[in-house]
């Protein structure tokens, strides 16, 4: 037999996987320029190198494996019993043991704060802060910075704001607001500058520059979502008759301070029926995206649910009816119970706010069942002289969580009890948020996703006292005192190392992503 009646069949059995391969490369593999490696940016002197681990959480199982990164992203994945030597080319191998490496936390609900209010959080201190908490990608709000993100030239203002300023990631956020619902242009403009996708509030949010909108707001957004293929973020609740809520009918007032000083009183001014009637609303509208529904390919994402009752159940049921609503909730819903809150301690004041211990164990049933899809920090600091932290009173304080660094230990501190496994973590953090952003090269270990890399010790327990690094701009946190398991070992962001335990590199060269 000649030679080439040996390789044509063998070339030809091999034509189709060759041709796979090829095309993946050039769609996803090819390395650009804002992925090569720069000085300064990685305390590894690297942009080839293997990272191994008898614990790398892929899309097909947890496994030993080595995942081999080349110029930011990742070229093979390859099952092994043992850490591979060096190669021919002296590529080089860290091997980090029995350490999880996970794909890096996608964290879609942040507010950052910046430009106008880095007095609050900032890009520099609030990016730094994930990148030791294991969030490679932050999504960031259209609210709280000033102006908000509501014009193509605000979001030009956030995007300069950001640059060279970020240790990780940032991709933005729009914010739908009444102005520029009257006007679609604008709202046009702002999703053609890349925005990945819009953010409202159904109630009032605290801020004069971003007021509420309706649901017929929403729905009269959704066709232009739609056909952008991009999501519509709600802050779901509804401000309810005052008959309806005893404590503000009769007016809060006349408290006495140590009523005020109640977390249970915060709680009783903003009850689930103010949940319930926002997913209500917003389930009507949501049929528009059904199949053949004038806003198809438009989707729905309630943030940060906190009552796991008659709103969860809404929610399911309009899954079940093909609408395309998705919803996350947070590490301080799955972690805290109101009860437990002590009086005066506004830290743990957020809206919706946290409620009781059966509701708690809810949600945890609700997010491992597919229920809920994701999880955020909505971390959402504020200084201590707006948490009220001297006078203790709930009613006066700022709501929201500063938790943005622990969101990965606290997750999994507070889901042992629930046997939450290293799978569910990064498809809660990981894969299911960057499916919600669009971020296609974000989310899990695979061959042609960008490096986005934790790894991380879930058995290395630790204390947050004063002995603790805490990055964010204020050091006020309700995890402050907590016993976490699950150390931080090192965060890559497209291959560049930007953090190891305690050390940062020279330089901040964290992308700002867009939807273009």
């Amino acid at each position: 037999m000649e030679l080439p009646d040996v390789v044509g069949p063998a070339l030809r059995g091999w034509t189709m996987p060759l041709l796979f391969f090829a095309v993946a490369y050039i769609l996803v593999g090819t390395p650009q320029v804002e992925t090569q490696f720069r000085e300064g940016c990685s305390l590894l002197k690297h942009d080839h190198f293997v990272v191994y681990s008898k614990r790398v959480v892929t899309p097909d199982g947890v496994y030993p494996a080595s995942v081999e990164i080349k110029q930011g992203r990742i070229v093979s994945v390859i099952r092994r019993r043992e850490a591979p030597r060096k190669g021919e080319e002296d590529v080089v191998v860290l091997n980090y043991g029995n350490a999880v490496v996970m794909p890096g936390l996608v964290d879609v609900h942040v507010h950052l704060n910046e430009p106008g209010r880095e007095d609050w959080e900032g890009f520099r201190t609030g990016t730094r802060a994930a990148a030791a908490g294991g969030v490679t990608t932050v999504i960031d709000m259209p609210l709280n910075s000033y102006p908000t993100t509501t014009t193509k030239e605000h979001l030009n203002l956030k995007r300069e704001a950001a640059k060279g300023n970020i240790s990780v990631d940032v991709g933005f956020w729009g914010g739908l607001v009444p102005e520029n619902v009257a006007n679609l242009t604008i709202l046009e403009e702002l999703l053609n500058s890349g925005v990945l996708g819009l953010k409202s509030f159904m109630c009032p949010t605290g801020l004069n520059d971003f007021p509420m909108t309706t649901a017929s707001d929403i729905q009269a957004a959704l066709p232009l979502l739609a056909k952008y293929g991009r999501p519509m973020l709600v802050h779901a609740e509804v401000v309810q008759p005052l008959e309806d809520t005893p404590l503000l009918s009769n007016g809060v007032e006349s408290l006495s301070s140590d009523a005020r000083r109640l977390h249970s009183t915060y709680l009783s001014t903003r009850p689930p029926s103010w949940e319930q009637e926002a997913v209500r609303q917003l389930m009507e509208v949501a049929k528009d995206t059904v199949p053949g529904g004038p806003a198809e390919g438009a989707r729905i994402h309630i943030v940060h649910v906190s009552d796991a009752g008659a709103t969860l159940q809404s929610i399911q049921e309009a899954k079940e009816n093909g609408v395309d609503v998705s919803v996350e909730t947070c590490p301080h819903y799955l972690a805290f119970a109101s009860e437990e809150i002590p009086q005066g301690d506004t830290r743990f004041k957020c809206s919706p706010p946290i409620r009781d211990s059966s509701n708690r164990d809810k949600l945890w049933e609700a997010l491992k069942r597919g229920s809920v899809d994701m999880l955020s920090s909505d971390h959402s600091p504020a200084p201590p002289e707006m948490k009220e932290i001297d006078s203790g009173d709930f009613l006066k304080a700022w709501g929201g969580i500063s938790g943005l660094q622990f969101s990965l230990p606290v997750t999994w501190t507070a889901g042992k009890s629930h046997r939450v496994t290293l799978a569910q973590m990064a498809r809660w953090w990981s894969s299911n948020p960057a499916k919600l952003a669009n971020l296609d090269r974000k989310g899990s270990i695979q061959f042609g996703k960008d490096a986005d890399l934790v790894v991380w010790d879930p058995e290395q327990s630790y204390v947050v006292d004063d002995n603790y690094s805490i990055y964010h701009k204020h050091k006020v946190t309700p995890y402050a005192g907590w016993t976490l398991s699950g150390k931080i070992i090192t965060t890559f962001v497209r291959g560049q190392q930007v953090y190891k335990e305690g050390e940062f590199p020279e330089k901040r060269c964290g992308m700002r992503l867009s939807a273009l």
